[in-house]
């Protein structure tokens, strides 16, 4: 590979202008999917009534893409017919067929006329929350050709095919999954230069084969690293895993200590039951949240423990009793995480860390970016941040009542205007 003047240095050095076109692979045939797939292209295969592909448009519209390129092959004229000009989710739909059989780096070879100069290349089999401005962002502070989505996989849920440095760069790239020391596995999500397509030799090709070698070889390839995981309808057996995402159950978290209940005096802890008192008007919010149908997670820090203060015994005691009272007041508490390590331990779950966060995310199978984290500290806002959450800070201006109130209000109003 040569190396190109990048976008960076011909814009000098200004960041340029974000992409608002995205390119949806979606010509495969899905034998992985067989026999659902046999009448329908993979994209179509429906959850609670809306295909596969729908849930992507709505993303990508959210994300601020206007126009999107779907590269279709198999049955390719069912989605032209499903999904029109894409008026619908407020994007415009161009759509390019080529042959079944073209592998992904022919098929976005082929539809080379139709691309921008910098795009959005996803998959129409994963779906992934997509916070684009962040990927953009990076994208640019790299100043990178191109950037690929990284699953950590530190909880092994596929096999890994990359890995990526300290800095943040991909330095190595399997297809085949068979190299040692592999950790992460890219998800799509990937933004291209149209100029790069260049790089790719004649015939039916794969795109990451051919061209992430020669990327990463010059050190042009960089990662935006997510634990949040993604879902599929790649193969029958994620199927299930997809379906629970996508119904989506409203879930509210929520920090324990000085939300829930009062906060003991610094360096103190709940101990006992008996020291257990809850905040002003918290039972009845907890109430509100059940009957609204949330599903309500509490994330707690209890250093206590490493301490010597109390012991896991205790504290699973304090929160079964937690547990019933609400019950009792008509409040439904799902589950409750905590933490036990001390301040310095280094663990991935003690809060500013996402840790707890993002293991009731694989628990529930989340969309971490629909839901809400409250708080009332700094570090309960930087977990959430962290792990993609909007955050609520209660302090005393805002109880957790209030806080309940005012997202309420807010998703009656986006349900009623959308």
């Amino acid at each position: 590979m040569t190396q190109s003047k990048s976008m960076f240095q011909s814009s000098g050095g200004q960041q340029p202008e974000r992409p608002r076109q995205a390119v949806i692979l979606a010509g495969g045939r899905g034998t992985r999917l067989a026999p659902i797939s046999d009448l329908r292209p993979k994209p179509l295969i429906e959850f609670h009534g809306q295909p596969f592909v729908e849930y992507l448009l709505e993303m990508l519209s959210r994300e601020g893409f206007e126009r999107v390129v779907l590269l279709t092959g198999y049955r390719g004229e069912q989605l032209e017919a499903r999904l029109g000009s894409g008026a619908k989710w407020g994007l415009e739909i161009a759509y390019h067929w080529s042959q079944e059989k073209f592998d992904t780096g022919a098929r976005v070879r082929a539809a080379s006329d139709l691309l921008d100069d910098t795009f959005l290349l996803l998959y129409c089999d994963n779906y992934w929350p997509l916070p684009f401005e962040q990927l953009w962002t990076r994208y640019c502070a790299m100043e990178a050709e191109a950037l690929v989505t990284v699953y950590r996989n530190s909880d092994d849920y596929t096999r890994s095919n990359l890995i990526v440095d300290a800095t943040g760069k991909v330095v190595l790239y399997d297809k085949t999954r068979s190299a040692k020391n592999l950790q992460g596995v890219d998800i799509g999500f990937l933004i291209l230069r149209k100029h790069l397509l260049q790089l790719l030799p004649p015939g039916n090709i794969n795109l990451e084969r051919e061209l992430f070698p020669k990327l990463i070889a010059q050190g042009q390839l960089t990662a935006f690293v997510s634990e949040h995981r993604y879902y599929s309808v790649g193969d029958i057996p994620r199927l299930p895993a997809t379906e629970k995402f996508l119904r989506f159950e409203p879930t509210i978290l929520l920090d324990r200590d000085g939300v829930l209940n009062k906060k003991r005096p610094k360096g103190e802890y709940v101990t006992d039951w008996r020291e257990w008192e809850w905040q002003d008007h918290a039972l009845s919010a907890l109430r509100k949240l059940t009957q609204a149908g949330y599903r309500i997670v509490v994330v707690t820090n209890q250093a206590g423990i490493a301490r010597g203060m109390l012991d896991a015994d205790a504290l699973e005691d304090i929160h079964s009793r937690m547990t019933a009272d609400a019950e009792e007041f008509g409040a439904k508490i799902a589950c409750v995480y905590y933490c036990p390590h001390g301040w310095d331990d280094g663990c991935d779950c003690r809060k500013p860390r996402p840790g707890m966060l993002l293991q009731a995310q694989k628990d529930f199978c989340l969309d971490l970016s629909r839901c809400w984290f409250l708080g009332d500290d700094e570090r309960d806002g930087m977990a959430a941040k962290a792990a993609g959450c909007r955050f609520g800070l209660i302090d005393e201006n805002t109880d957790l009542a209030g806080m309940v109130d005012h997202i309420l209000a807010r998703r009656a109003n986006i349900l009623q205007f959308g």
